[in-house]
């Protein structure tokens, strides 16, 4: 590789340098590096349950292995990939700042492209006057965190049972699966956990007034999880009430995922005092969370000239993350993206509901937009309930594997469990799929899920097989 000067002085890399080349030239070492430098335990799970294809290509809602072969992913990054993998107008986006040679992160300044962003973000919540940026979703937790004990002037924080806010100490404290936690304690104190989707708990946690914040997700990631009509209105005014801030966790669900920008905007007259998004705002390339937050909230963390850097992040305003902000919501409106989630996710939701009528091992289906769930449960027939209570008693929620790795071995269909020990599997595809991509996904489901209909079947095949993986790791550990 060599370095040579253009006419203005600057830098520039000799186009000879080719990532993709190096990449190309290292694909034989994919999981050999990671084995000897990185997650071990990961590659071992990959390995084991079939997904170590080695994804080398990635456009829309396609993804393509080492051998050519073509997969619908409805994972999407945990919903990073709202848009899709490499959209050409966010990719445009961030060359245009490479090109431009802009003045980034000067820090003694500040950034036009972070004004727009923000400018745009607030459009959408219009009740909102500031905002804050991060480098993810779970730094923004952190933040509102801070936010919320300097706006208040209390200790306690509150979330939901089922709760994921991210694993960073502060947003750790505020999970509600005790398998992120082991081993990690002590963590932040004053985190309370109380039911979701219940005024009556929720008021005693609060009654106290030592709460400086009630986070919640307004559909649950862990499950997904939908809040009766009237929950999260209640929960607001339980805050107003009692002087707690309320704190929506759109860090999954906004930007598009249910059919609105906001999953608040499907509950009427809910405003969030703080507001936390990230993963699809990024528009897939460049890290980006933020904290959409009240001004008298703002203005108390950043309450004087000599305390205007008491919250920050070094890279959090950069000029390629706020352009891939910009790029993404302006791809949302002018390509009618939510539009398709709405539509799309309405159509599949009807499949699937179609699918539990018909099969007794299919307990529930839920969701909004293109955040679906599909909830398994003990069958009635006595040949079906044998090998469905043998799997939970080798690992609760290992049913859930049945049906997730023939899609992805038999369909080419890349989808996930909800959540650990969950019986429920999570669809969160790009928002721009098409009625060939829901032919796809209902097709395949349909047939795995027959399949797991038959015992014995080349499923409960697979049973066995996993069951005695898990057996084996519970001894050797």
């Amino acid at each position: 590789m060599s370095v040579h000067a253009t006419h203005s002085g600057s830098a520039r890399i000799d186009p000879r340098y080719d990532l993709a080349a190096l990449v190309a030239s290292r694909e034989s070492d994919r999981f050999s590096l990671h084995t000897k430098h990185l997650n071990e335990m990961w590659v071992r799970v990959l390995k084991t349950i079939g997904y170590d294809v080695g994804f080398t290509r990635g456009l829309g809602p396609y993804l393509w292995d080492r051998k050519g072969d073509r997969y619908l992913d409805l994972l999407s990054g945990w919903g990073v990939f709202a848009l899709g993998r490499n959209h050409p107008a966010v990719r445009d986006a961030l060359v245009s700042v490479l090109d431009g040679e802009l003045a980034n992160l000067v820090q003694l300044d500040v950034s036009v492209l972070a004004g727009v962003l923000a400018e745009k973000l607030l459009d959408y919540a219009p009740w909102l006057e500031k905002v804050f940026f991060a480098n993810s979703g779970a730094e923004g937790v952190e933040a509102a965190i801070k936010f919320a004990r300097a706006a208040t002037g209390r200790p306690g924080i509150l979330h939901c049972a089922h709760s994921f806010h991210g694993l960073t100490y502060g947003s750790l404290s505020m999970n509600g699966d005790e398998i992120f936690k082991k081993g990690f304690g002590p963590l932040l104190p004053n985190a309370h956990e109380v039911a979701f989707d219940d005024l009556d708990a929720l008021e005693r946690a609060l009654a106290g007034r030592d709460v400086a914040a009630f986070f919640v997700e307004p559909i649950q990631g862990k499950g997904v999880n939908i809040p009766q009509e009237g929950y999260l209105l209640g929960a607001q005014a339980l805050c107003r009430k009692y002087g707690t801030l309320f704190v929506a966790d759109e860090i999954q669900t906004g930007v598009g995922r249910t059919g609105r920008f906001f999953a608040i905007d499907h509950f009427p007259g809910v405003e969030p005092d703080m507001i936390v998004v990230a993963k699809a705002l990024s528009g897939g390339h460049v890290p980006v969370g933020a904290v959409l937050t009240r001004k008298w909230i703002f203005d108390k963390v950043f309450d004087r000239m000599d305390r205007a850097v008491v919250h920050g992040s070094t890279f959090s305003k950069n000029d390629l993350a706020m352009a891939a902000g910009v790029a993404t919501l302006d791809v949302l409106k002018n390509e009618r993206v939510i539009e398709n989630a709405a539509k799309t996710g309405d159509r599949l939701l009807a499949s699937f509901q179609r699918m539990a009528a018909g099969y007794e091992l299919v307990a529930d289906v839920r969701g909004k937009g293109l955040m679906i769930g599909i909830e398994f449960g003990p069958p009635k027939s006595f040949k079906l309930k044998a090998a469905w209570n043998l799997l939970e008693t080798v690992n609760s929620g290992l049913f859930c594997q049945l049906i997730s790795i023939p899609l992805f071995r038999d369909h080419k269909v890349l989808t996930q469990v909800a959540g650990h020990g969950n019986h429920t599997i999570k669809l969160l595809p790009t928002l721009t799929i098409s009625d060939e991509d829901c032919d796809w996904i209902e097709q395949s489901f349909d047939a795995v899920i027959a399949d797991a209909h038959k015992a014995p079947s080349a499923v409960w095949s697979l049973g066995k097989t996993l069951a005695e993986h898990a057996i084996k790791a519970r001894m050797s550990g």
